[in-house]
């Protein structure tokens, strides 16, 4: 205090003794850091020296006063100033032994780059002074860095040979390996560092050492090319056919990295050239998939197979042609390459060129006698048939407008049909291609070509709502009244009627306008009624013949118009369009032809934010009495009456046709058995069954099969945000929902039989560590497990025979599509991603449950344990290696976390636990001691229920016994269990905290999304989303003509985690007052979004940039986990005149009845 008085009375600070020692000096030397501090603030000379030289630093360092070392280095200190011996600070630490000093002042030493201990950075140095020394005060020379590297692996990496021979006599591992399984011979050959290669094998260096992949260093030497280096590996027996995990031998990662005297090196000590991965994919694969023609030409000259097949039937020539290689494509041709070769799915490399939009390739391959009209043939992988698709189908179906073109130049069949009967016209109108509709028209392609149920481009593009293409063919004249073929399959029907009949029956089908109405294409059927389509037509068939399904006696015999479409479905602003225009004869009969038995509240919305329309229905009335619901404004009330009952010559397989149709239809008639359609909210099924599909989100299905139905059923689907249930799931640690809750009506239904339901679920089981399991709730308060009794080996049987396909569990799992089978439905089902837990009915005579997941882990539950069969479940998680790097690096391992569910259950008797020991301790097993004596902890957690953990340590408590690298023990009440190994026990509970918030992250795949607009030539604003299930056509940024430039794959995202933006490139981000941080939180199933405003930097140059999306900010983090690289192109700068604005906003507000109706 007396010396900080004098310091504000304006003594002269920087004044010396005779010794030359300033009040710095002393302060310094005496570790007094908060003198330090204020007079350095006071503006003391940081690199003031005395008369021998010393300088503050040096006196610090001296001492080992590590934090005045560290603030002085940050406020300017010099480093390199020596005394009048020629000591600098770094050589008296040296000399004294203190480490940390050492450490950090070689650390200030390096400019910023990675942090590593200081026998690291001597290695990197190649500074044998420094290591020696610190070898003399800590003898271990495989000390870890945060990355798990010795300083062995340092030295190789830099090529520095006198350190490496210093580490080597000391003791160094030569064969040391990580967890990444990385040896230092590994780093010296894809260095090419021969001299230490050859130092490491004269010291014992294992040649065959395999990484994690399974590469070994002749992998690592070949792939970047280090000839020599190739050389001596050879020469010391290096395994030359060695496979990674993949497959690939050294031959393929030389061809692959375009290294050929390597290849020639290889084949020189009798490489197999044809040498195959797991896919069968050859060298000449890898170099055509690359692009190295010069490689390729080397194999090829050296008798590599030019027609050598992958597993997915890919030759070298379809992969060059597939990434557009022109050189290699040529090359290969040249050998003898087939243009005639096919893949398994029956694909010839013009295929896949007219399916890539190469147009340079399809122009080659044409000039060299491809052609183009050779069939798509999978008859030889699918023996029911082919499929016949020519290039100019592939072409079509992507809209490469040149390339149709092209096609079509060179004599391209136009109407080449499919096995399903699709032209080239009828692909381009299903993918709404209206340029390509063009120019195969402008070929001659034919409007009038039907595919195989008789429908025409017009149907298809009605069907898919792709207006553009319909309006198009309009104007070519295409017939908006044409009716399809639709052909009743019902061979009992067929054998009953005349020929007559059966004709009549063939010939009306649905017209464009029926398919727009089944669709809900508002403005489709506005377009086709402008082109005179006829509102009133109807499909029927002679009144004399009579049927056996009393359902399509009622739809036939009254017809079907565009209007009684919509409103069976609920279309109502098809309604509100077809009532206008269409004459209306309302009956009993009609009326009855749409049964409904719907006993809850109808809402029509899916999503928060629209308005909901409710249906008042009244209470439930009596299965004998149907009641008409107020469906429409049209509906009319109608007297009670009896249904009339099924006449006794009509058994019950009557009422199931024998050939249903099948999904690959344009469309079904309502009339056909099982329905097989899309809903949006809800669908009507009777004894038919049906197989729906969402329409708005792509996986969900629900398959009601044949005489499962008791009677005619509106069935209600909706997927509802969590946030809107009064109770949702309750959800554990490490739990979380792996999509919306989905509703189901008529709740509490029974079937006569069991029913499917399919939901897309966002949950990452990649680790496979993770399950999904199934909760129910009758009545929105309490939830269950709902658990399937019904393996798929029955499915064929629950199906009844429909004509469905159900994908294997296999295939489920790839598309993230969860199976429900039930009997009934209940008011909510939800799918719950959680650690995979295994569970059985345990009673008194006990019992014992182990995990499959860490198959150690056990726990053993004795006689009279529990007086009562009860459900008990054990959970065991493992500890990713790369989470316990990144969040503790080596100051402490743990065992997996061991749960026994439920948890807080007190036991009669004491139950036994096994659990496997932390890694450390299995490979340095110690002296166990007890207490506080052994670094060996075992932690608990009592809390049960939806509560965060709380670990306590009960090592002090609990006997643990010891075998086959497990500890045993015993407890009274379940609860969460784990082992730590950490020397400095009392932070093991502080450690596991850290750990165990990190390890309850749910992981979920989600897509980034970006939308970007300019305000004006240099400035624009970019609006980032982390997106589940969230919609891509965002209805804000469609109103502020946002257009989306980029858009991701699926990428695994933990729940709650940062994520930070970096953007590079032409483009600059601007912070603005108003904004946050380019920084934002992922949250499943909620509107994750990141405003941000940019600049073009260079107005000369195109507004491109690159977007990085990480887990933390480059500010905290030298090495960085990127999530996601996107690359952005701003789109040019819309002035939008302010009279429209105002418009829109008063065609919104006026419209937003109409929008909550429709969507």
């Amino acid at each position: 205090e007396k010396a900080l008085d004098h310091i504000k009375n304006g003594i002269n600070i920087n004044i010396a003794n005779q010794k030359g020692n300033t009040a710095l000096h002393i302060a310094a030397l005496a570790g007094q850091e908060k003198v330090v501090a204020e007079l350095i603030n006071y503006g003391a000379n940081v690199n003031a020296q005395s008369q021998k030289g010393f300088s503050p630093l040096y006196m610090a360092a001296q001492e080992n006063h590590l934090e005045v070392v560290k603030y002085l280095l940050e406020h300017g200190a010099n480093q390199s100033l020596p005394t009048e011996d020629g000591f600098t600070p770094l050589a008296v630490a040296l000399q004294q032994g203190h480490e940390n000093v050492v450490a950090l002042l070689i650390n200030y030493g390096t400019k910023g780059k990675v942090r590593l201990p200081a026998l690291h950075i001597a290695a990197r140095n190649d500074d044998t002074r420094t290591a020696a020394v610190l070898l003399q005060n800590d003898p271990n020379p495989d000390v870890l860095s945060k990355t798990g590297f010795t300083p062995l692996h340092i030295a190789a990496h830099y090529e520095n040979l006198s350190v490496a021979q210093l580490l080597l006599n000391r003791g160094a591992n030569v064969n040391f390996t990580p967890k990444n399984g990385i040896t230092p011979l590994h780093i010296a050959s894809r260095r090419g560092n021969v001299i230490m290669v050859r130092l490491l094998l004269d010291r014992g260096a294992q040649i065959d050492a395999k990484t994690k992949d399974e590469l070994t260093p002749l992998h690592c030497a070949a792939r970047n090319g280090h000839v020599r280096v190739v050389e001596i590996l050879l020469d010391q027996g290096a395994p030359i056919q060695a496979k990674t995990k993949n497959g690939l031998s050294p031959i393929h990662m030389a061809a692959q990295g375009d290294h050929m005297d390597c290849v020639r090196q290889l084949l020189q000590y009798n490489a197999e050239i044809d040498d195959i991965t797991l896919d069968h994919l050859t060298p000449l694969h890898v170099a055509a998939h690359c692009g190295h023609h010069r490689m390729a030409k080397v194999l090829l000259d050296k008798g590599a197979k030019a027609n050598a097949r992958a597993l997915n039937g890919f030759t070298p020539l379809h992969i060059a042609c597939k990434k557009n290689h022109m050189r290699s494509m040529d090359l290969l041709l040249k050998h003898s390459a087939s243009l005639e070769a096919v893949t398994e799915s029956g694909l010839t490399p013009l295929h896949v060129a007219a399916f890539m939009g190469h147009l340079n390739i399809v122009k080659s391959l044409l000039q060299r006698g491809a052609s183009p009209n050779n069939l798509r043939d999978t008859q030889q992988s699918n023996p029911k048939g082919t499929d016949d698709q020519t290039p100019l189908h592939c072409a079509a179906r992507m809209g490469h407008k040149e390339l149709v073109k092209l096609l079509l130049e060179h004599k391209a069949n136009p109407d080449s049909a499919t096995t399903a009967g699709h032209t080239p016209l009828h692909i381009a109108a299903r993918e709404g291609h209206a340029q390509t509709t063009r120019i195969l028209l402008d070929g001659n392609a034919q409007q009038t070509k039907m595919t195989k149920k008789g429908f025409t481009p017009l149907h298809v593009a009605c069907k898919y709502g792709k207006v553009d293409v319909a309006e198009l063919l309009l104007e070519r004249g295409a017939n908006p009244n044409a009716a399809g073929k639709v052909i009743h399959q019902d061979k009992h029907l067929i054998s009953q009627y005349s020929s007559a009949n059966i004709r009549s029956c063939i010939s009306l089908g649905y017209t464009p306008l029926h398919q727009a109405a089944q669709q809900g294409h508002t403005d489709i059927v506005t377009l086709l009624l402008k082109h005179g389509a006829l509102p009133n037509e109807i499909t029927t068939v002679n009144t004399d013949v009579r049927f056996s399904n009393l359902t399509v006696c009622y739809l036939w015999q009254n017809g079907t118009s565009p209007l009684g479409i919509a409103k069976r479905l609920g279309y109502i602003s098809v309604i509100d369009v077809l009532k206008l225009v269409t004459e209306e004869s309302v009956s009993m009969k009609h009326r009855m032809s749409f049964p409904e038995t719907v006993d809850e509240i109808l809402d029509v919305s899916e999503d928060e934010g629209i308005t909901n329309i409710s249906f008042i229905l009244s209470r439930p009335y009596s299965p004998a009495i149907p009641r008409i619901p107020c469906v429409s404004p049209e509906t009319v009330m109608l007297d009670q009456h009896t249904p009339v009952p099924l006449p006794k010559e009509y058994d019950e397989d009557s009422l199931i046709p024998s050939s249903p149709a099948t999904e690959t239809s344009d469309n079904v008639s309502p009339v056909a058995s099982p329905i097989h359609t899309g809903f949006l909210v809800s669908f009507m099924v009777d004894a038919r069954g049906g197989s729906m599909r969402g329409s708005r989100h792509n996986g969900l299905r629900v398959i009601i099969p044949p005489r499962t139905c008791a009677a005619p059923t509106r069935i209600t689907c909706r997927l509802v945000k969590p946030q809107k249930l009064s109770t949702p799931p309750p959800l554990v640690e490490g739990e979380g929902l792996a999509s919306r809750i989905i509703s189901l009506g008529p709740s509490s239904m029974q079937f006569l039989g069991p029913v499917i339901v399919e939901i897309p679920h966002f949950a990452s089981l990649s680790r496979g560590d993770r399950e999904l399991v199934v909760l129910r709730s009758e009545n929105g308060s309490v939830w269950k497990e709902h658990r399937n009794r019904y393996g798929d080996d029955v499915l064929e049987t629950i199906l009844n025979g429909m004509d469905e396909d159900l994908e294997s569990q296999e295939e489920l799992e790839k598309k993230r599509i969860r199976r429900i089978i039930s009997t009934d439905f209940p008011l909510y089902f939800a799918v719950v991603s959680r650690i995979q837990q295994e569970s059985d009915l345990i009673g008194p005579e006990g019992g014992q449950l182990t995990s499959k997941l860490v198959p150690q882990v056990q726990a053993i539950f004795p006689d009279t344990a529990v007086t009562k069969r009860v459900r008990l479940g054990l959970q065991a998680q493992p500890i990713p290696d790369e989470l316990l790097t990144r969040q503790l690096g080596n100051q402490a391992t743990f065992s997996p976390v061991v749960t026994v569910e439920p948890r807080r259950r007190k036991f009669h008797r004491p139950i036994g636990l096994r659990i496997p020991l932390p890694p450390s301790w299995r490979e340095s097993p110690r002296n166990a001691g007890e207490g506080d004596t052994t670094s060996l902890r075992l932690l608990c957690s009592v809390i049960g229920g939806t509560a965060p953990a709380q670990w306590e340590d009960i090592t002090g408590t609990t006997k643990l016994m010891y075998s086959h690298n497990c500890a045993n023990f015993t407890t009274n009440v379940s609860a969460r269990f784990w082992l730590a190994d950490c020397p400095r026990t009392a932070e093991a509970v502080t450690f596991a905290n850290l750990l165990y918030r990190e390890l309850m992250s749910v992981p979920y795949m989600a897509k980034f999304v970006v939308f970007a607009k300019m305000n004006d030539a240099r400035e624009g604003r970019l609006r980032c989303y982390c997106m589940t299930d969230d919609k891509i056509d965002k209805t804000l940024e469609l109103h502020e003509n946002f257009s989306e430039v980029a858009r991701s794959r699926d990428i695994e995202v933990m729940e709650g985690m940062p994520l930070h933006l970096e953007c590079s490139g032409n483009l600059v981000p601007v912070r603005k007052a108003t904004q946050q941080p380019r920084s934002f939180s992922f949250q499943a199933f909620r509107d994750n979004r990141l405003p941000v405003s940019v600049k073009v930097r260079d107005a000369n140059k195109e507004a491109t940039g690159f977007l990085s999306f990480l887990r933390k900010s480059t500010k905290y983090e030298d090495t960085q986990h990127v999530l996601c690289n996107l690359n952005i192109t701003m789109p040019p700068c819309v002035k939008v005149p302010s009279l429209f604005i105002s418009s829109v906003i008063s065609n919104t507000c006026t419209c937003s009845h109409e929008l909550s109706l429709k969507y």
